[in-house]
């Protein structure tokens, strides 16, 4: 029988492991507030939240009684800029890994060890702001147990989208057998995702979307890190594609495809996508027709930020043909997004963080904003244009009554300075503050 001191301190310790109960209602005083992305901000203002839901924003600071409420909790964010949660669309939360240390860790490291580091990545994106994002490529069902695991309270980290492994032929950029030696492939093709023909893509589909996958991905081109020396074409036929899309749609899934060349750019855009990331070589075909289509474009402009920081740290990160397009992905970072903002395509903001390095997602609005976006812009392709990519525009991507209580505080104006939402001070997620100011 446990004696009255050990009941007390598993009474504390119990208490402190359990997760705080959020107040019924809540008051947030906001010194400005964008609580519509590309609307004019607000001054002094107040939101209403119930349940971890906007109920209502109004003008100044007031108090529960003026909303006809008893009592609430306050959050003073009198002094910051409030605006939504911030969305990624393309993150791969695995690994922070890239070359060759990532590829010696997929045959490293166990799938409970990559678990812990993806949760670690998690909890490093929603401290930087990031409340929602969109991960386009896991293996091992790691992510699509740790989307449950946040949507269940269990540990912190954003409200996830996965798409399980991504679609890829044989050869192309998501078979993971490439760069191994040929006794080993059987052992690391093991996602289901690799396929040759249109029986084939749709099986492999549907496979994805038999473990869990909220979207599909498909790998349309070559990519700037698959170890092959087969360039940044097209890589799938017209009717293996074509079958991704059907299957895909009949499933009532959203496809988000990596592609760099035009031909395969133009060749999805044509299917009917709902995005385009990278999307590093557009041409005039392809302006016209995300126009036409209404698809989105995700530029992942910041990976050129993780490749210069591993080459910093190891000038041997990356060897031979992977190198090159490395240095070639550097020199032309941005110069697509430059013709597809005065072309009129929709953009949503996406990092490709794993690539990048978690955490540092911000860094991706400074160049958005340097190839052509205005801070606005830029805000609302990561609130309510990836909301509404991502399909969640009803849930997330602005702060009115009925949506999610994301928001993050920031010290300055991010319309003025967008290099202010490197520095979030406050992140607060459904209602319940996950990360504030240590005094």
């Amino acid at each position: 029988m446990r004696s009255t001191a050990a009941l007390f301190a598993f009474s504390v310790s119990a208490l402190l492991c359990a997760p705080l109960a959020l107040a019924a209602d809540q008051l947030i005083q906001a010194g400005r507030l964008l609580d519509r992305p590309g609307e004019a901000p607000r001054g002094a203002s107040t939101l209403h939240v119930r349940d971890g839901k906007v109920v209502e924003v109004r003008e100044g600071h007031v108090g529960a009684a003026e909303f006809g409420i008893a009592a609430a909790e306050v959050i003073d964010l009198s002094d910051h800029f409030v605006l939504p949660g911030l969305i990624d669309s393309h993150v791969h939360l695995s690994s922070d890994r890239g070359g060759v240390a990532g590829q010696l860790a997929g045959v490293q490291m166990n799938p409970v060890d990559v678990a812990y580091e993806a949760q670690m990545n998690a909890r490093k994106t929603l401290m930087a702001g990031f409340t929602t994002v969109r991960n386009l490529g896991d293996g091992d069902g790691v992510i699509r147990a740790l989307r449950d695991a946040v949507k269940a309270g269990k540990v912190d980290g954003p409200r996830i989208l996965t798409a399980n492994s991504s679609i890829s032929a044989t050869s192309g950029h998501a078979d993971p057998t490439l760069g191994f030696r040929t006794d080993l492939r059987a052992a690391v093709n093991r996602n289901g995702n690799v396929c040759d023909g249109v029986d084939a893509c749709r099986r492999a589909v549907r496979t994805q979307i038999s473990e869990g996958a909220d979207v599909i991905k498909m790998t349309i081109t070559g990519g700037v890190n698959s170890r092959i020396g087969a360039g940044l074409g097209a890589q799938m036929f017209e009717d293996e594609a074509r079958a991704v899309v059907e299957t895909a749609r009949m499933y009532d899934k959203k496809v988000a495809v990596h592609a760099h060349g035009a031909d395969g750019i133009n060749l999805a855009l044509r299917l009917g996508v709902d995005s385009i990331e990278h999307g590093t070589l557009l041409d005039e075909d392809s302006i016209r027709l995300f126009r036409e289509s209404g698809a989105y474009y995700v530029p992942t402009l910041s990976t050129v930020n993780g490749y210069l920081a591993r080459i910093a740290a190891d000038p041997n990160a990356y060897t031979g043909e992977v190198r090159a397009k490395i240095d070639w992905r550097i020199g032309i970072t941005g110069k697509s997004l430059e013709r597809a903002v005065p072309g009129g395509v929709k953009i949503a903001f996406g990092t490709d963080a794993g690539v990048s390095l978690h955490g540092r997602n911000a860094d991706e609005f400074e160049l958005l904003v340097k190839h052509g976006l205005t801070p606005m812009q830029a805000i609302v392709a990561a609130t309510a244009n990836a909301a509404d990519l991502l399909g969640l525009a009803d849930q997330v991507g602005a702060l009115t009554p009925g949506l999610q209580a994301d928001l993050i505080a920031v010290e300055g104006d991010p319309l003025s300075d967008i290099t202010v939402l490197k520095q979030v001070d406050w992140v607060i997620q459904s209602g319940r503050v996950v990360k504030q100011p240590e005094h």
